[in-house]
């Protein structure tokens, strides 16, 4: 049975493609005789958006969809792999290296999967794109880059300008020309009611021709037609081109004969900029991916940039198309091409503030995990976490200036402040790949390598490392030794009991949770860690039989989740009540338990505890007599167990669970039924999954509290 999933995540498409169709055609002949393909060509000659259009067209012909990766932001080579992982619908939490987690996840798929800008980690991409090739049959590899990656198995696409008319163009040929069809639009977009006239044709072919039909620089023409004509912005160019032309080191990897119109194009339109809009062009450059006004106020201004003036600088920028404005549903967003990026980054080097304004960015997105931390336990949780995974290419640049730097005093402070990121919103592997970093780089104890060997700890846990969590307790406990905050001593005792209880060894997890402070400490650095013990101590009271401990013990989690608004820790607790209802045979409170868990977790898309919500959640509905549908149940859950790693995270009593489970509903239903039901649930998308669980019988909550 093939599998109905999302066909992929291609971005909008932002406007109409010009032109391009015999470039569409081939790029569709080169995928369906080729597994790689690389569009090369300069910097701003339309590779991304050329591929966007291929991709589009393509994405029906495979089974399994159209995958866009942006790397324009990615610095880290060792991250690519990573960040490949998370554009898929795969969040591996194992210590095996990602390429293998990867590699093995695409293996039985046809897919297309899009590198887009890769030319500064192209040796990186190369390294990957054979070993996903080689690993995965159904799998074909668009690629944008300024230069090839260099393999025998690569089809070379070489990007050209769009075509311009030659000579004096005259009627209709002139305005059909992809070149001056794109002028136009984009004309009319800044200057509304703009056309092609017998007027100004022979000044649009001018232009287009003065700037060798490269869409970047068309664009960037076209957005200073609001200040003057065709014909007098033509000959302002023109006068321009060779005093601009002189920086051509600023436009990496571009190669004639179009790189010095595209270097006259940014140049003249920097020139053309006032001096405020240069400098905030310049410092909006240490930015990766995507920012909001309110980071472009606290990074870019000071003394000479004033924070009132930034708003309208933004404006400015954006009209001028060096900034790109992007509404999105948390709020307006702005980026920056990487071409034009580099041009600002350039000038920053120049002006002698690169330092100071790449510290400014740190600091900016250290302040932000802190005001996150504060309030992650509380009301704002969810919509803080939707607005730190919106800025994860800026933590990671804040990161890695951070660790470029050498100064692994601010890289852990940073990376401990992010420590619910790494445990609670899907990164743990990139977590730990930044926390050793930062400790192997600041080794002295204190409170914030405390904090980092308590999210490195945590971290460890999910990726079910439990030689290194109890490692990192240790630790912990000697890093801690000195300090007063009574809140540390649920760190250890978390850190020490959870690993036992993924070991299977319960009376040891036991022994150790109970080494934890009695009281609930509601301040101190680690308040959140109370959670993380309480759910740990509820989940060994059940696999130890003791249900109505648990049962104490969710209630008690819920209670003070539901008091304080937040959602994470309360559905740990509804989790807990779901297996002590079940283990006392009150199916249908331990079902509606595990929707409630379930839908609390879906909110931050949470692999670990959907899938555990979900294998409950059948369990109660096997044993209400419900089979058929606990093994499409279980076909959900499975279908996640399988993009993190281990099901069941290898721990036993969950196996146990699970086993038991499956072996009740084929006893019912026998098993052809059986399997055809555990395929329909395995192979639907998992939100269609998620929406199925929640929507079956007996949804109500209990009203009170089990007990």
């Amino acid at each position: 049975m093939r599998r109905q999933q999302a066909v992929g995540n291609l971005p909008g498409e932002k406007g109409e493609l010009i032109g391009r169709r015999s470039e569409l055609a081939q790029i569709s002949r080169s995928i369906g005789a080729t597994r790689l393909v690389t569009l090369t060509g300069a910097g701003g000659v339309g590779k991304t958006r050329l591929a966007l259009g291929a991709a589009a067209e393509a994405q029906p012909s495979f089974r399994d969809g159209a995958w866009w990766v942006e790397l324009s932001p990615l610095r880290d080579d060792a991250m690519l792999a990573h960040t490949i992982a998370e554009t898929l619908p795969l969040a591996d939490q194992t210590t095996r290296p990602m390429i293998e987690v990867v590699a093995e996840y695409l293996a039985g798929r046809e897919l297309l999967l899009v590198l887009d800008t890769c030319e500064h980690l192209a040796d990186e991409c190369a390294l990957v794109a054979e070993a996903l090739l080689a690993a995965a049959p159904g799998l074909r590899i668009l690629v944008t880059s300024r230069r090839p990656l260099g393999m025998d198995a690569e089809r070379l696409l070489t990007v050209a300008p769009l075509p311009v008319p030659d000579g004096e163009a005259t009627g209709n040929a002139a305005g059909g020309a992809d070149a001056v069809a794109l002028l136009a639009a984009r004309a009319a977009e800044a200057v509304p009611g703009f056309t092609v006239t017998d007027a100004n044709r022979s000044d649009l072919v001018r232009l287009c021709r003065r700037l060798d039909g490269l869409p970047l620089a068309i664009e960037l023409a076209a957005a200073r037609l609001r200040e003057m004509s065709v014909a007098e912005l033509t000959d302002r160019l023109e006068d321009r081109f060779a005093v601009l032309g002189t920086t051509d080191e600023v436009v990496r990897g571009a190669e004639p004969p179009w790189h010095q119109a595209l270097r006259t194009a940014i140049g003249w339109s920097h020139e053309l900029c006032s001096p405020a809009e240069r400098l905030a062009w310049a410092r909006l450059s240490v930015f990766a991916g995507s920012f909001d006004a309110e980071a472009a106020r606290r990074v870019c201004a000071d003394e000479r940039l004033p924070e009132g003036a930034i708003p309208g600088l933004l404006d400015a920028l954006v009209d001028k198309s060096i900034v790109t404005w992007v509404p999105t549903g948390g709020g307006e967003r702005y980026r920056m091409l990487d071409t034009i990026r580099e041009y600002g980054a350039h000038w920053l080097r120049g002006l002698g503030e690169e330092d100071t304004v790449h510290c400014r960015h740190r600091d900016y997105y250290q302040a932000l995990a802190d005001r996150a931390e504060a309030v992650w336990m509380g009301p704002e949780q969810i919509a803080w976490y939707e607005r730190m995974v919106t800025e994860y290419a800026n933590l990671r640049a804040a990161l890695e200036f951070c660790l470029a730097e050498q100064d692994g005093h601010s890289a852990l402070e940073l990376g401990g402040t992010l420590w619910f990121f790494w445990t609670s919103c899907g990164f743990a592997k990139e977590g730990l790949h930044y926390l050793d970093r930062a400790l192997a780089k600041d080794p002295i104890p204190g409170p914030h390598q405390g904090k980092a060997l308590w999210a490195g700890g945590h971290v460890a846990v999910i990726l079910g490392d439990t030689e290194t969590s109890l490692r990192l307790a240790a630790a912990f406990r000697e890093a801690m030794a000195q300090e007063a905050d009574e809140s540390a001593g649920f760190v250890a005792a978390f850190l020490e009991g959870i690993s036992y209880s993924l070991r299977g060894e319960l009376t040891r997890a036991a022994e150790a949770l109970d080494t934890a402070p009695r009281t609930r400490p509601g301040t101190g650095t680690y308040d959140p860690a109370w959670f993380s013990v309480k759910a740990t101590r509820g989940f060994v009271h059940v696999y130890l039989g003791q249900f109505a401990d648990a049962v104490a013990v969710g209630n008690d989690l819920s209670a003070e989740g539901t008091r304080r608004g937040e959602t994470w820790a309360r559905a740990w607790g509804d989790y807990v009540l779901a297996l002590a209802a079940l283990g006392l045979g009150r199916t249908e409170e331990a079902a509606a338990h595990a929707r409630t868990a379930l839908d609390g977790k879906r909110r931050f898309r949470n692999g670990v505890g959907i899938a555990m919500a979900v294998d409950v959640l059948a369990c109660a509905t096997v044993a209400a007599g419900r089979a058929e549908q606990a093994a499409r149940l279980l076909g959900v859950a499975d279908q996640t167990w399988h993009t993190l790693g281990i099901p069941q995270m290898g721990t036993p009593s969950l196996v146990a669970a699970r086993q038991e489970c499956e072996a009740q509903a084929r006893r019912l239903i026998g098993d052809h039924a059986y399997q055809a039901a555990f395929h329909v649930g395995y192979d639907t998308d998992l939100d269609s999954g998620i929406t199925y669980a929640l929507s079956t019988p007996g949804t109500t909550p209990p009203q009170t509290p089990v007990n």
